[in-house]
Order: C-alpha cells, then sequence, then structure tokens
C-alpha cells in the first residue's frame, strides 16, 4: 500500500547534522527538519550563538543540540562528525551549509582569502561527506546529503558584484553534489543542491547594502528576495522518503532570478 503524502514527508526517528546551523539559511533548514520530525545537531564556531539557536528550536517543541566547530579546519570537522555520532548513534541527513564570501575584483583578490572559501566551501563539504558517509552512512546504506549552493554557482554576476572565489566555490559544490550522487548512489546515499538566490543575511548584508533590496528584488520574476520559509519545502524534500528517487540534482531557490539571467 502507498504511503499517504504526510508519510512520505515524515522524518520521526531519523538525526540530522546542519553546519553553519545558528543562524540564517541554516537556522531554517534545521527547523524544516526538526518541525518533520527529525532530531537535530547544530554546528557553527561560536557556542552563544549555537545556544541561542538551539534553544528557539527547542521552543518549536524540536529535539536539538550543538556543538560547536570550525568546518574550514579538518581536525575539527572530524571532531564534529565523531561527536555527533557519539551523540546521535548515526546520521540520517547531513546538511552542509557552513559557507564564507569575499568581495574583490578578481584582479585584486587576495590568494589568502580564495584559500579561506574554498577550504571551506569546497574542501569542508568533502571531508564531512566523506567522514559521515564511511562511518554511518554507507554501513546503514542509506541517507541524504543535502549541499547548500547557490545561484553564483550557475554564472556570472552583476556589475559589481565582485565574488569570483565565492562563485568558483558554489558551482564546484553543484557538480560535487552530481559526481558524489553518481558515486554512492550504490549505497542508497542520496546527494541533492539548493541553490538559494538573495536571501537577507549576515553574509548577504552588504551585497543588499550596496545594490539596494528593491534593485535586486526587481530582478526576479516573482519580484521579491527570499524569507525565512522558502528553502523549507525543498529542504524536506530532499531529506525525506517524498524524494527517495531525486539524487543528483540541484534547484535554485531564487524567485526565477536565474531563469532570466541564463543560469
Amino acid at each position: 500500500m502507498t504511503r499517504t503524502i504526510q508519510q512520505l514527508f515524515d522524518l520521526t526517528g531519523k538525526t540530522a547534522l546542519v553546519t553553519g546551523g545558528s543562524r540564517g539559511l541554516g537556522l531554517q533548514l534545521a527547523h524544516a527538519l526538526g518541525e518533520a520530525g527529525a532530531k537535530i545537531v547544530l554546528s557553527s564556531r561560536k557556542a552563544a550563538d549555537l545556544e541561542e539557536a538551539t534553544a528557539d528550536l527547542q521552543a518549536a517543541g524540536i529535539d536539538a543540540r550543538w556543538i560547536a566547530a570550525d568546518c574550514a579546519q579538518e581536525a575539527d570537522i572530524r571532531r564534529l562528525a565523531d561527536e555527533t555520532l557519539q551523540r546521535l548513534g548515526h546520521v540520517d541527513i547531513l546538511v552542509n551549509n557552513a559557507g564564507a564570501a569575499w568581495g574583490s575584483p578578481a584582479e585584486d583578490h587576495p590568494v589568502e582569502a580564495w584559500d579561506k572559501v574554498m577550504n571551506l566551501n569546497v574542501r569542508g563539504y568533502f571531508i564531512l561527506s566523506q567522514h559521515i558517509a564511511k562511518h554511518s552512512m554507507i554501513g546503514r546504506r542509506g541517507g541524504s546529503i543535502i549541499n547548500v549552493a547557490s545561484i553564483a554557482g550557475l554564472g556570472g554576476n552583476p556589475k559589481g558584484m565582485n565574488t569570483i572565489a565565492y562563485n568558483t566555490s558554489k558551482g564546484a559544490v553543484i557538480n560535487f553534489t552530481r559526481a558524489l550522487a553518481a558515486e554512492w548512489g550504490q549505497y542508497g546515499i542520496r546527494v541533492n543542491a539548493i541553490c538559494p538566490g538573495f536571501f537577507p543575511s549576515k553574509m548577504t548584508v552588504g551585497t543588499l547594502k550596496a545594490m539596494g533590496e528593491e534593485a535586486l528584488a526587481a530582478h526576479a520574476p516573482l519580484g521579491r528576495l527570499g524569507d525565512d520559509e522558502d528553502l523549507k519545502g525543498l529542504c524536506a524534500l530532499y531529506a525525506s522518503d517524498a524524494g527517495k528517487h531525486i539524487t543528483g540534482q540541484w534547484l535554485a531557490v531564487d524567485g526565477g532570478v536565474s531563469i532570466v539571467t541564463g543560469g
């Protein structure tokens, strides 16, 4: 007998690790998974931010805890993975969201800034995915990895927006998603990417101030920026059995910006 749509989206009994989860898009994704029934581990660098975010989740009736870690550092990534597995026993859903950006014209972009962006946005995703898969998902023959990319990974930028390393890293995340999905499908592991457009956040505050929220919203056919619930549905789809036959895919959540800019 086929399941109902509510049963397919139900994550009761599942466990999830969300990096960069103390605010913004990461916290929104954690809410989506927790509201569907999953137990949550949040991670970011700052304990105070994590305490506040975890309290926010718990106030919503979500089973949540936190582990502070720097996902640009291999030792911290492996500690995060091991502590999460010790606390939860296994990880069913991994959300790779921790990220960094750097604004600078390409001709003047510091190499050390390039390395910082790549280490967190690409290398960190790989190390954590590898560790969680090897120590939890492969042996259990299943899991869902959700990589947060960006519409910046689909092409170039509007004039005045100079983020060459960020764009490059998010393009890498999209193909990392596709390659990993192809390789790990044999283990029942699904790997998909979310490509957000412009959402108000700490990372985008400079861009929004420089270019103007109204101007950026005007680029979208829907005429607005993303909000605090626009990523929830896709996250729940990727994480749950509602999306059990979806892998290696990316989807832009951008109000239509990418369809008019050629992304």
